[in-house]
């Protein structure tokens, strides 16, 4: 037995989570049948393009998510192990 005492490792969800909103911001600008159409319009502007714009969006938000998922599970398993949380970069 030994002195140290260690937490027990962080599971896959939080990965599982992070690959899932990886997916769909990758996925869905591929789904061009989506958005291959001009109406409706919003102020003027064809569907097409304020579509894209809210794509872009919503993959910088899900992959922001997905970064803080993997970082918070990287901390904890850092943790878990006994070694420092990195967090200056290292």
């Amino acid at each position: 037995m030994t002195d140290r005492t260690t937490t027990q490792p962080p599971g896959k969800v939080p990965l599982v989570l992070a690959g899932i909103a990886l997916i769909i911001a990758i996925v869905a600008p591929l789904l061009v049948w989506t958005y291959a159409k001009t109406d409706p319009t919003l102020w003027g502007i064809p569907f097409f393009f304020w579509y894209q714009f809210l794509l872009v969006l919503v993959s910088v938000a899900l992959t922001s998510v997905a970064y803080r998922l993997v970082l918070g599970h990287e901390r904890r398993r850092r943790a878990a192990a006994g070694l420092p949380s990195g967090g200056d970069g290292a």
